[in-house]
């Protein structure tokens, strides 16, 4: 036993905009952190290589170094001084006068190598067994006296990533404290900014399109704007296909109810006529009425065997032969009726790309069409072209004499033309009607604009 289970409810877009939103800022906050730390970490080595470099021009100037006894410290002199902190660090000095040291401030001077050129230097050293490394900055001058001096001025390089930290940490703490208040605000902005949406949701909604109601056009923002003409556009084209299925829907009514009409009277006189011939003849009329409401059937199933979704893909057409084979098989009722069917076609292929099963349908119904609504000794002729601009056509062509509009002079010409229509429309090319050249009178044309491929 297999359980449903009940379809999730659609998400909030503001929703997932605050929450896409909310994690952008993260992603930014954590950058921040990350920029303001090793910013942080760089402006700390070039300030501590400044202060070495301070410290060391004022000592070598300083006079009177040897009068502290450097083998004299007592150990109270190297504990940690209670003024260092991260922004004034503790630095040890090691100085000598000539060959001699001076002055050692933290016992470094055993831990430094035996030689070192002025400048600054990173050095890992070992003090009371603790290795570390060291930022330390040379300087050599001549002392007031005659001989030379020289100080070692260092710091401990563990001070510089405290330091970044604590800059970062000023940085970003401020941004994390607001970052609730701006979630809110986020939160605020982005449902008041789509109300707009909404309230088109909204008018959506209530649209009356049988009545052909539009919104509309001016919209407070372009988005909405270019929305709104797609929605009216669509709303448009379902008007007139509306306003088409309701002409055809008249057509094929006024297309049925002749026949039935008169099958209705010949059946009438076919059982109350007086003679055996005048029945004979309401029965020959009752038939040909029947045939002839079958064909406007039969017209009715291949427009909706066109429309429905088994029509096929799109692919290359061989104009030509789908002419060839159309006229072929209408060569039979040309004959009995008593009229002449000719085609016009050139030798090589002309390709266009479409459905063949429709295009064969929609020419089956002209030739037909042509057929049987014109006199006997008519000339029908289908013609596949190349016109200007590289056009290609399809066209038939009768020199019969026809009075009136075609769709309503005649039985069953409005069904057989509307399915013609829906065909050329659906493979978006025209349906045209003119007189065409001499000696014809009439002729339909289905017309490509594009190039076709010729092959």
């Amino acid at each position: 036993m297999s359980t449903s289970h009940p379809p999730k409810a659609p998400r909030l877009l503001w929703r997932s905009l605050w929450g896409w939103t909310l994690l952008a800022l993260l992603a930014i906050w954590f950058t921040l952190a990350g920029m303001a730390y090793y910013t942080g970490l760089h402006e700390a080595e070039e300030i501590t290589d400044g202060q070495l470099v301070s410290t060391a021009e004022l000592l070598v100037r300083q006079a009177g170094l040897g009068e502290l006894d450097p083998f004299d410290l007592t150990p109270h002199q190297f504990a940690r001084s209670p003024f260092a902190s991260g922004y004034a660090p503790e630095l040890r000095v090691v100085a000598w006068e000539g060959s001699t040291l001076a002055w050692d401030t933290h016992g470094m001077a055993a831990s430094l190598p035996p030689s070192l050129a002025a400048g600054h230097h990173t050095l890992a050293l070992s003090l009371a067994g603790e290795v570390r490394t060291w930022r330390v900055f040379v300087a050599d001058t001549a002392g007031p006296g005659a001989l030379p001096r020289r100080v070692a001025v260092m710091v401990d390089t563990h001070r510089h990533a405290a330091l970044a930290r604590d800059i970062a940490e000023h940085i970003v703490r401020p941004a994390l404290v607001l970052l609730p208040l701006v979630a809110l605000l986020l939160a605020w902005a982005i449902r008041r900014g789509l109300r707009p949406l909404n309230q088109l949701s909204n008018a959506i909604g209530t649209l009356n399109v049988d009545a052909g109601e539009t919104l509309p056009a001016r919209q407070p923002f372009r988005e909405l704007s270019s929305t709104v003409h797609a929605i009216n556009a669509l709303v448009e084209r379902l008007q007139a296909q509306w306003l088409r299925e309701r002409r055809f829907t008249s057509d094929v009514a006024h297309e049925l109810r002749t026949p039935l009409a008169a099958m209705v009277l010949q059946a009438r006189l076919a059982r109350e006529g007086d003679t055996v011939d005048v029945r004979a003849a309401a029965l020959r009329q009752i038939e040909h009425d029947a045939l002839r409401t079958g064909r406007i059937l039969s017209q009715l199933l291949d427009l909706a065997r066109a429309q429905g979704q088994d029509a096929g893909a799109e692919q290359p057409v061989d104009l030509c032969a789908l002419a060839r084979q159309v006229t072929s098989e209408h060569v039979p009722l040309a004959h009995e009726l008593g009229q002449e069917l000719s085609l016009e076609a050139p030798e090589p292929a002309l390709t266009v790309s479409g459905r063949a099963a429709m295009l064969a349908l929609a020419l089956r119904n002209l030739v037909d069409n042509a057929l049987r609504h014109t006199p006997p000794g008519t000339q029908v002729a289908v013609r596949v072209a190349t016109g200007d601009g590289a056009a290609v056509s399809l066209s038939v062509s009768d020199d019969g004499a026809r009075h009136g509009p075609p769709s309503s002079a005649r039985p069953g010409m409005g069904v057989g033309l509307t399915l013609v229509q829906r065909i050329a429309d659906a493979h978006g090319i025209q349906l045209r009607h003119d007189a065409g050249v001499p000696p014809f009178t009439t002729r339909y044309a289905l017309v490509w604009p594009a190039n076709p491929t010729q092959r």
